[in-house]
């Protein structure tokens, strides 16, 4: 790849990882209207490890404390309010995996097309702004049990669908339950930690496997532009999160989607 092509997907990356606007939707734009080449598995791998660490870093109080809290209150075999959202982010983790292994290969055939894309794009963005304009809102993430987690865990699996965009999902299951936004974007935000190392686990297998030569200037950069550019998004979408809502995500959606059937058309 360019230079170019490298820094753009790597941000890119970053960005719609955590942004509730589907990274897939955005990652097919630059090769269908600018004829860009596959960035090839290495680079998949490079940014996600990218994104990893930059919701490693910024959540890095929390991690460390749900981790110390779920050790301690496992061996005692009690559960406090940090060990209990521990296992609830373990809990919604499980819906995904499973869906998963058990439906990558249909996904990766059968679904990962413009079409498909663009149509989850303009659904699933009209149910966040449902969730966003109907939920009570009025739920902590103190209050997380693990029905709640199951339930988020569920939607998170749909997320399998591309252009569903998996903050946006988990966000919108979370805000249909009745939490706040900030509580449903920071349970979402630690509920990506697990799923990142899954799929780049898997992503880094099938490199080993195919045993292909890498390009490490290419890899390095695509790890620190992306780690860059997510731990930004994290920050400023919590701190603007409350202002401005969720309807400038949802307005996004919509447009976007939009520009993808214009393309098929």
């Amino acid at each position: 790849m360019d230079l170019w092509h490298i820094i753009s997907l790597a941000i890119i990356q970053g960005l719609t990882e955590f942004l509730p606007i589907s990274s897939s939707a955005h990652l097919i734009l630059p090769s269908q209207l600018l004829g860009w080449p596959d960035q090839g598995l290495a680079f998949d791998v490079a940014v996600h490890v990218g994104t990893l660490t930059a919701v490693v870093w910024y959540f890095r109080r929390d991690v460390g404390r749900l981790t110390v809290a779920w050790v301690g209150d496992t061996v005692k075999r009690r559960i406090g309010p940090d060990s209990g959202l521990a296992w609830a982010i373990i809990v919604a983790t499980i819906p995904a995996g499973v869906a998963g292994v058990l439906l990558n290969d249909f996904v990766a055939t059968q679904l990962r097309s413009s079409l498909v894309i663009a149509i989850a794009t303009i659904v699933f963005g009209l149910v966040l702004w449902w969730a966003d304009s109907h939920g009570h809102q009025n739920r902590g993430i103190a209050q997380l049990g693990l029905r709640d987690a199951v339930i988020v865990g569920l939607a998170q699996a749909v997320a399998l669908i591309p252009g569903t965009s998996r903050s946006g999902i988990t966000i919108t299951a979370a805000l249909f339950l009745g939490f706040n936004r900030e509580a449903a974007a920071r349970f979402s935000f630690l509920l990506s930690i697990p799923i990142i190392v899954a799929a780049g686990g898997l992503k880094t297998v099938e490199l080993i496997n195919l045993g292909a030569a890498a390009d490490w200037h290419s890899i390095i950069l695509g790890v620190l532009l992306s780690f860059a550019s997510a731990l930004v998004c994290i920050h400023l979408f919590l701190k603007f999160l409350e202002r401005l809502g969720l309807f400038p995500y949802v307005v996004y959606r919509l447009l976007l989607g939009a520009v993808l059937l214009l393309m098929l058309w």
